[in-house]
């Protein structure tokens, strides 16, 4: 359990809950024990009632009467308490669950983007719910459980033993079997069961990726092919679940057999020391009792087991994520973003998960309310360019200074929340347009999104659609055209107001004439603000205050748009090739 181990703060968290737990768990086993007694005491009763010479019907009645009366209200004390103790353990086991899913969550947030190159949503998804909720069994019906067959196990034994200690050691022979049958079928359950969850993920990840590309499944007529695949993993789980279901149910024959072992004996060793005048009728009738009320808590240490050995698998899962350290390191002084002049010098970029050198000695100095212009061919580096600004990466060599101050020594949240980021992919959330363009400022008044709709030249289209802004869009904007998603996602970045604005050619799905309102746009809505806008066409970055080419991550030519025309290269081809284009 050493994987379980991790948790160990949550249960000191919620430790007076757990505590209240086991009490009233204990007081509940202890009313549960007077029945067996009660019942004894009246077949001795009845027995001695048959050996007197002059037996008394009404004083036998009066006790048999007062006996089940005192059976019935000990059920229903021991009812009530167990009904407490569900509450109180069950209910720690969802506070833990919601503790453990927001952990996880938070720990995902703080990840770097690496990780999520490396690992498949599917994968994620199912080790913050499946797995978290088979950890969370641990924490609920495990403990619980526990907890009742040790109270209830040491309460009947101790009492077995001080009334008969020769037909209790007898009676508990089974129990060494019992042990060595659990430890070998648990380490069987481990395994199949860390199986089970690996194949679940995989199942999840090849769902997840099917309905988020359907498009593409459809368009290429490879839904057979996509069902056949499905249904080999399909196999696969159900085939691995079946596996572990199986052994599993190796534990509840096993465990009623050992208890009907325990019966036999009762029977037969108590029978021989009744016989003999040892002990009473009433003593071996309470014994029969005992054995019966430990079948269900010895046969639930088979379930116990079977759970936690579930919950140590899906927990060492999810440690292998909370294990992970985010590349990134925060800043720690408190510095807020004042002017927004960047400046980068000397600096290079591989990707760690792929080896790729994206950027080689790159240098460059962007005053404040200038306007930067990064163009270059596919694979060139001029998003990783603004990964780095927007300090998604570090680079391996150079420094980055922001406002003359490194730029690793300010805080994530306080950086990036000085900057309006348009991606190259952008995305928007299933939600309403109104709350995916709010998502750049929760505060946003409907005036403020409206105006930076008109801003990104959106507003007319979302004004058309049935429900306006409270269209509600499908998943990653399906709903929507790509120009339209581009836009929506340049009023998301407006809206913020920003010191920075980062646009990663976000104008290649719209037209010339809409790419030419937006920029007249953005002139305005940028004053005062350091922009760096990256694309592939000259028209979109002309207007800049300086312009940079890069050529497999190295800066081939810069200057302005007047100077760079001047020069035979790259900048001067690309405008004539997109001037030829145009007129075609």
């Amino acid at each position: 359990m050493k994987e379980l181990q991790y948790l160990n703060k949550y249960l000191k968290k919620y430790r007076g809950k757990l505590v209240l737990g086991m009490v009233i768990t204990v007081i509940a086993r202890i009313f549960s024990l007077f029945a067996p007694r009660l019942v004894g005491n009246s077949i001795t009763a009845v027995e001695q009632f048959y050996q007197q010479e002059r037996p008394d019907l009404g004083e036998i009645k009066a006790t048999l009467l007062f006996n089940i009366l005192l059976i019935v209200a000990a059920a229903f004390i021991s009812g009530f308490f167990t009904f407490l103790m569900r509450q109180t353990i069950i209910n720690v086991s969802r506070y833990i669950e919601f503790d453990l899913k927001n952990e996880i969550y938070q720990h995902y947030q703080n990840l770097c983007t690496s990780f999520y190159k490396n690992n498949r949503t599917g994968d994620l998804m199912n080790r913050i719910s499946e797995d978290v909720s088979k950890v969370r069994m641990y924490f609920g019906p495990a403990i619980m459980y526990s907890i009742n067959t040790i109270a209830l196990f040491v309460i009947v034994i101790s009492y077995m033993v001080s009334i008969a200690p020769t037909l209790t050691m007898y009676t508990l022979l089974p129990l060494p079997i019992l042990s060595i049958t659990i430890y070998l079928l648990s380490k069987a359950i481990h395994i199949k069961s860390t199986e089970v969850q690996e194949t679940l993920s995989q199942l999840s990840s090849f769902s997840q990726e099917s309905f988020s590309g359907i498009a593409v499944i459809k368009s290429y007529g490879i839904l057979p092919k996509i069902s056949e695949d499905f249904k080999a993993l399909s196999h696969v789980s159900k085939a691995k679940n079946i596996s572990l279901a199986k052994t599993q149910a190796w534990f509840f024959p096993l465990m009623i057999l050992l208890i009907g072992f325990s019966n036999l004996l009762v029977v037969y060793v108590g029978g021989t020391q009744y016989i003999a005048g040892e002990i009473e009728m009433g003593v071996l009738a309470e014994f029969i009792i005992y054995v019966n009320m430990l079948t269900w808590p010895v046969a639930t240490v088979g379930w116990v087991t079977s759970i936690v050995q579930q919950a140590e698998a899906s927990q060492k899962r999810i440690n292998a994520f909370l294990n992970q350290k985010p590349s990134l390191i925060d800043g720690t002084k408190e510095h807020a973003l004042q002017e927004g002049k960047i400046e980068l010098k000397g600096v290079s970029l591989t990707y760690p998960e792929t080896q790729i050198t994206a950027l080689k000695n790159i240098s460059f100095t962007l005053n404040p309310g200038e306007t930067l212009g990064v163009l270059g061919k596919t694979g060139a580096g001029k998003s990783s360019l603004l990964d780095l600004i927007s300090r998604l990466y570090d680079p391996d060599e150079g420094q980055i200074f922001m406002d003359e101050k490194p730029l690793a020594e300010y805080r994530l949240e306080a950086l990036r929340s000085e900057m309006g980021y348009v991606p190259q992919n952008p995305f928007l959330f299933s939600d309403t347009i109104e709350n995916n363009i709010r998502f750049g400022k929760a505060t946003a008044s409907q005036e403020e999104i409206e105006n930076a709709a008109k801003l990104a030249d959106v507003h007319k289209n979302i004004i058309g659609f049935k429900a306006g802004y409270k269209t509600l869009l499908g998943e990653r904007g399906v709903t929507l055209s790509g120009g339209q998603i581009q836009r929506t996602s340049i009023a998301r970045a407006l809206i913020r107001n920003p010191k920075v604005l980062l646009f990663d050619d976000c104008l290649s799905a719209v037209d010339a004439e809409t790419e030419k309102t937006i920029l007249k746009n953005l002139n305005k809505a940028a004053e005062g603000k350091t922009t760096i806008i990256v694309s592939h066409r000259v028209s979109t970055v002309q207007q800049a205050d300086k312009i940079i080419v890069l050529n497999e991550g190295e800066i081939i030519q810069q200057g302005t748009h007047q100077e760079l025309m001047k020069i035979n290269g790259f900048y001067q081809e690309l405008q004539a090739i997109q001037e030829n284009e145009s007129l075609d």
